[in-house]
């Protein structure tokens, strides 16, 4: 028998844990030098987790790209942009009402 779609753990290794096994917690404490050699490894203080956000990251950049382009528009020596087609002798369609 198979497992149902929604029951099934997606990309396990990929998900922020929220708890850290003692080693971790250990390894960390040794870290932040709140750790002594010789001490029970039972009854250890809490140690924060820190998540990683990377998504964020790529929406800066395009705004930041956005923003070179936009100033690049504007600036001394640019190449200025056609304001209107030129008249060629063809009517123009009359504007919808």
């Amino acid at each position: 028998m198979s497992i149902d779609k929604s029951l099934k753990r997606r990309s396990a290794g990929s998900s922020n844990r929220s708890v850290l096994t003692r080693a971790e917690r250990i390894k960390k404490l040794q870290e932040l030098e709140k750790w002594t050699d010789g001490r029970s490894p039972f009854g250890l203080p809490k140690v924060r987790v820190q998540k990683i956000v990377l998504k964020k990251a790529k929406k800066a950049e395009k705004a930041a790209e956005g923003a070179e382009g936009a100033s690049a528009e504007g600036a001394p020596g640019a190449a200025p942009a056609p304001a209107a087609p030129a008249a060629s002798g063809t009517k123009a369609a009359p504007p919808k009402k």
